[in-house]
Order: C-alpha cells, then sequence, then structure tokens
C-alpha cells in the first residue's frame, strides 16, 4: 500500500507533518513518500517551465486560468510520481537508503546510478541543476517551497556553492579560450555547460567509467571520426518527450570540448549567437537556432545565467 495517496491535490506543510508522523512509525515508509514528494515537486516545476515557454490562448487565459492550470499541473505532477514516471524517486530513496546503511545491493553497497538504466541522463542532469540552483544540494526542498522561485531567489550557502566553484575552476581556463573564438563571454559557456552536465556531475561517461569531456552535449553525428558514447536520452518532437539512445562525441580533454563546441558555433544557424553579450539573446538564439528540442532550454540557461549560484561561484 502506497505511503501517501495519489489523489492528494497539493503539495504543502500538512504533507510535511504527515511525514513526520510517518517516520516515527516506518521509516522506510516515510522514505518512500518523501522521496516520491520530490519527484512530484520536480515534474510540477518541469510543467511550469514548459507552460511558461508556452504561448497562452484559448481558455487558459488570464489570473482565472493561470490558477486553474496550476492546480492541473500539480495533480498531474502527484499522479506522474505516484507512477515512478521519471525514476527519480526510486533514484533518491535507494541512495539514501544505502546512505543510511539501509537495503543495498548483493554486495552490501548502496547501487550506482550511472549504471543504472532506468535513470536517464537527462533526469539526472536536470535534478542536479535544480538542487544547486536552489542551493540545496544533497537535500530536498521543503515542501511548501516553489522550486520554480527559489531557484532564482535563494542565495547559496558556501556547502552547496562548492561543487559549482570546481566546476568553473575546471573549465574557466577553456572557456577563456572559446569566449575570444566566439566573441560569447565565458560565463555564458560555462553557464551552458553548467546546465548541460548539472554542473559536471551528470557528464557523459563511457561504459568502462572514463569521461567523454563532452560539456555541452554535442552528438556524434555521420561527419564525426571521434570515439562516441551511447547513452538513454530524452528529445521533445512536436512538443512530446521521446526517450531513446542518441551517440555523443567524446573528446580527449575539456579544452578540446570547449575547441569543438566554439567551431560550432561557427555554423551559419548561429550567426545571431556568435559575438552577443545580451544573456537572453544568447539563450534565445540557441534555442532558435534548434540546439536543444526542449521547449523551456532558453528559460533554464536564463535562470542559470543570472542566478546567484553562478554569481558565487565566478567570484571565488
Amino acid at each position: 500500500m502506497d505511503a501517501m495517496p495519489s489523489a492528494t491535490l497539493a503539495i504543502g506543510m500538512s504533507d510535511t507533518v504527515g511525514l513526520r508522523g510517518l517516520a516515527a512509525r516506518d521509516p522506510d515508509a516515510a522514505l518512500k513518500a518523501a522521496s516520491r514528494q520530490f519527484e512530484a515537486i520536480f515534474l510540477n516545476m518541469m510543467l511550469k517551465s514548459m507552460r511558461d515557454a508556452t504561448p497562452e490562448s484559448g481558455l487558459m487565459q488570464g489570473e482565472e486560468g493561470k490558477i486553474y492550470q496550476e492546480m492541473m499541473d500539480r495533480q498531474l505532477s502527484q499522479l506522474l510520481a505516484s507512477r515512478g514516471a521519471t525514476g527519480l524517486a526510486g533514484l533518491i530513496e535507494r541512495q539514501l537508503s544505502g546512505a543510511k546503511g539501509g537495503p543495498a545491493g548483493a554486495d552490501g553497497k548502496a547501487p550506482d546510478p550511472a549504471s543504472d538504466s532506468r535513470f536517464e541522463r537527462g533526469t539526472l542532469r536536470a535534478a542536479g541543476v535544480f538542487l544547486l540552483e536552489s542551493g540545496n544540494a544533497g537535500a530536498a526542498p521543503p515542501s511548501s517551497v516553489d522550486p520554480s522561485q527559489k531557484s532564482s531567489t535563494a542565495e547559496p550557502s558556501a556547502a552547496s556553492a562548492a561543487p559549482a566553484r570546481e566546476f568553473v575552476e575546471r573549465v574557466w581556463p577553456h572557456a577563456m579560450q572559446a569566449a575570444s573564438a566566439t566573441g560569447v563571454p565565458a560565463q555564458f559557456l560555462v553557464a551552458q555547460a553548467a546546465l548541460e552536465t548539472g554542473w559536471g556531475r551528470a557528464e557523459i561517461r563511457l561504459p568502462d567509467g572514463r569521461p567523454s569531456y563532452n560539456l555541452f552535449n554535442i552528438k556524434a553525428g555521420s561527419g564525426w571520426s571521434g570515439e562516441r558514447a551511447t547513452v538513454p536520452t530524452t528529445e521533445f518532437e512536436n512538443g512530446v518527450a521521446v526517450k531513446r539512445n542518441d551517440s555523443f562525441r567524446v573528446y580527449g580533454s575539456y579544452a578540446e570540448a570547449f575547441r569543438d563546441y566554439a567551431r560550432l558555433l561557427e555554423l551559419p544557424r548561429y550567426a545571431a549567437v556568435r559575438g552577443t553579450n545580451d544573456p537572453e539573446s544568447f539563450a534565445r538564439g540557441l534555442q532558435r537556432a534548434g540546439y536543444a528540442t526542449d521547449p523551456a532550454y532558453a528559460d533554464k540557461l536564463m535562470r542559470i545565467m543570472n542566478g546567484p549560484m553562478l554569481r558565487q561561484a565566478l567570484a571565488g
């Protein structure tokens, strides 16, 4: 029997109180319920991003329509989470179970999410970006907080900003070189690399565990003669998420990845992106040129470029 009913209409303080009571009676059930709650919040954030990127029309115009739309999205998020739509709840539950010494694999170790085919790269990447941007890396956000707002207003703590600083330190010299070649500010390039890899935490890896150094998730088309890494990914076709396996380029270093990205921006379709110093023009230009199929890609990129996490990492 599920610990939390799927018919819950919203995620609020009453859910938190219920979880505390459940934790006292059945810690494992409480962990499952909290993980599912986080997945619902994450799905609601994704739906809100897609709504923001879609022009309003029909019955949903106006403030009243927005209220009903938000209610429907919250209910849909709860329903999808109850069915394990993304697998994120299962990932969180297994990681926390391993961390607290709970059930693990046959070897006594917590399962490795990188080797579990149920959890797609895109889901892990988006979750990593959300956790870091919200200033709560390593912990699920409070159920009373709207994650879509928190990511742009919360000031990150020193602990949560550390992975972002390490990522910036690793790639900054190469971003500077690419900036001189493209005319795009280095911080914009770092922000895009952070979005594509969850600040380096979801970088594509080969089956033997080697890094691909592919910070921009550039695919390996027919013209690519180098090594490839094939991983599960999610693409949007006519606004619908489609799961499939794709091949991505493998580089020998981050410097090589940035050089290849700079060459990519030399294509005619990216003419409006090169040389821009405006965050929105850069993000919207990439999306219009077809860099990514995610309809909310530009909005996500702008949240990182204008967010406190990147500012603090650069200052550090």
